[in-house]
């Protein structure tokens, strides 16, 4: 049996490092080796308890979780840091340029320890993150000699297994891009490490691509505003919230609002988003495969689907269903990934054309778009 996760808790309440403590002692596979109040203690403590994975509040006296994030990496590159704030514009802000300095995920805190559906969905929420951030801690730096085979190709027509190019016990199978004509939409799914992933693609892809293009990314509706914010400077071009009726254009970025899916549909000639609050699949809302069934349903073989970082398996029944379509379907490999559960279940399902690290997918993106090899 393997040894519990070792985690840290750093937040300025006494009465959350409590029950934070009380509900992650209820899980077997982790154990809370320290816990402190501001950044100083945490770092103090840090250097003692050497955790895998740290709970880090935002706003703390003395020293803040953005002061000691960067403090924190250089103790320990690998450390996991998961940032915890309550749901307002600013902290959902700090919480995104703290992912762009290294943190590995974010997490909303509840406004009231008493609201037992905020509490219990909270509870769920950073126990699985938890999990597969330490899960994948591990994984990276118990199996760091690369494989000799190389860097993941596109294969022939036989798709033969490809050995990935991180972890020699990985394989995938990738299938020939079968697409019947140039790609009319570009879909993005991504979770844990996605906004990561997102400025890295949208940066590289900045005056290269005009189709319209369609995000989901698992957010609350606070964060995917601040989000569409840093997306729009990054990309050049307008990225917001999709808008339930807003006419599909090119030139665009559609992001689906926190806590709505985000799907499309036909109204006469035009193309148009539709959004609701059907139940959340795969526990999101928003999910990834509502949008992918319906693109495909407007645009049948004429999507190309990025699957980026996320733990979990939401895209992969619309992916399987892009694959019978003849769609094209990239998917981020698992040593770029900051969770390889997203990308990883379409990956080893034999779905996609191509598994890439994160920076050769935008090239990859734009030569789907003109119509060569990825």
């Amino acid at each position: 049996m393997q040894h519990p996760y070792r985690v840290m808790i750093v937040d300025d309440s006494a009465v959350i490092r409590g029950f934070l403590t009380r509900w992650l002692k209820d899980e077997e596979s982790i154990e809370v080796v320290a816990s402190a109040s501001n950044g100083v203690y945490a770092l103090r403590e840090f250097e003692r308890a050497r955790p895998e994975v740290v709970v880090l509040d935002i706003e703390m006296p003395e020293m803040d979780g953005m002061t000691a994030l960067p403090k924190l990496i250089e103790m320990d590159a690998e450390v996991k840091v998961i940032m915890a704030s309550t749901l307002t514009l600013r902290n959902a802000n700090i919480s995104m340029q703290a992912m762009a300095k290294g943190a590995a995920d974010y997490i909303p805190k509840p406004e009231s320890t008493r609201e037992a559906k905020d509490k219990d969905n909270f509870q769920r929420e950073l126990v699985e993150k938890i999990k597969a951030l330490g899960a994948t801690r591990r994984k990276k730096s118990g199996q760091a000699a690369p494989s000799s085979d190389g860097q993941v190709k596109r294969p022939t027509a036989s798709a033969e297994p490809v050995k990935k190019s991180l972890y020699r016990n990985t394989t995938v199978t990738l299938r020939p891009n079968k697409a019947i004509g140039l790609p009319q939409a570009l879909a993005i799914g991504s979770s844990t490490g996605g906004p990561q992933a997102l400025f890295s693609v949208f940066e590289k892809l900045k005056g290269k691509i005009s189709l319209p293009i369609f995000v989901t990314q698992h957010m609350p509706a606070t964060f995917t505003a601040i989000l569409a914010e840093h997306l729009t400077k990054i990309f050049g071009l307008p990225v917001a919230e999709g808008i339930d009726g807003e006419k599909v254009v090119g030139n665009r970025v559609y992001l689906a609002p926190g806590d709505w899916h985000m799907t499309v549909k036909k109204d006469g000639a035009d193309t148009v988003l539709s959004l609701n609050q059907n139940p959340p699949e795969n526990f999101c809302r928003p999910a990834v495969d509502p949008m992918l069934r319906s693109l495909i349903d407007v645009y049948g073989s004429r999507v190309l689907t990025v699957i980026l970082t996320g733990m979990g398996h939401d895209g992969l029944k619309g992916s399987e269903l892009l694959s019978q379509a003849g769609g094209t379907l990239i998917a981020q490999d698992e040593a770029s990934s900051v969770v390889w559960g997203m990308p990883g279940a379409v990956a080893t399902a034999g779905l996609c054309n191509s598994v890439l690290p994160i920076q050769d997918i935008p090239a990859a993106i734009e030569n789907a778009v003109m119509g060569r090899p990825l």
